[in-house]
């Protein structure tokens, strides 16, 4: 089958954003006494969107929290976000150089658990956004990754905008949430191992080192049944 559209996560893969939403999560949770760990975020809470970590956060300490207290959290830690991503450039290097790649060729866009504005704010400040024709982040879909829900409707926005109608997609994620969030949306999925070693990675149709060692040769290998 043909490449239709490529689809891409966003922290982990694009953004090397991670150490940053965890002490963006610290920050927020300090002021209540509570503490995240690097070991455990990576571990635990990697594949959650902002909501859904919190909420894992709160029952795996045993912590009764409200809707309204889940909300201030959520805002919180964008504030804190917000700061420590103002000043400087947090793309993976290459990242910039693939997605111009590929969008020379073929539609692309973002399947992500990441706050939009967050998203939007990073590809603006390197000149990218204008390459995604969509981005499907928190809060978008009823369910987060691992659900099917955000690659599901990445396709379906997609799928008006594409050459090759009977097309198929690729995902390309960091993680096992995200992979079988793509899988089960019926997307083939490539790994980077960026965020963990390749050995974690090895329900991905194909897993390469790097956001740099990506091209359209190994997306296409990808389409083949």
């Amino acid at each position: 089958m043909p490449l239709a559209a490529v689809v891409f996560d966003f922290d982990g893969v694009l953004a090397d954003s991670e150490p940053l939403h965890l002490r963006a999560f610290q920050a927020a949770l300090e002021p209540h006494g509570r503490q995240l760990d690097e070991q455990t975020y990576f571990d635990r809470y990697l594949g959650f969107d902002d909501v859904g970590a919190f909420r894992a956060v709160a029952r795996d300490q045993n912590w009764p929290l409200s809707e309204a207290e889940l909300s201030a959290l959520v805002k919180a830690k964008g504030r804190h976000f917000h700061d420590l991503t103002a000043a400087g450039e947090a793309l993976f290097p290459g990242a910039a150089d693939c997605v111009r790649r590929i969008a020379a060729e073929v539609p692309i866009a973002i399947a992500s658990g990441a706050l939009g504005g967050e998203i939007e704010a990073l590809l603006d400040a390197t000149g990218l956004r204008p390459l995604f024709r969509t981005i499907v982040a928190a809060g978008d879909t009823p369910q987060s990754k691992p659900a099917p829900d955000p690659y599901l409707e990445a396709v379906a926005r997609l799928r008006p905008q594409i050459a090759e109608p009977d097309g198929r997609f690729v995902a390309i994620e960091d993680s096992h949430w995200g992979i079988a969030s793509a899988q089960s949306a019926g997307l083939s999925c490539l790994g980077v191992a960026q965020t963990y070693p390749a050995s974690a990675l090895t329900s991905a149709d194909a897993v390469v080192a790097s956001i740099a060692d990506v091209d359209l040769a190994l997306l296409h290998r990808l389409t083949v049944p």
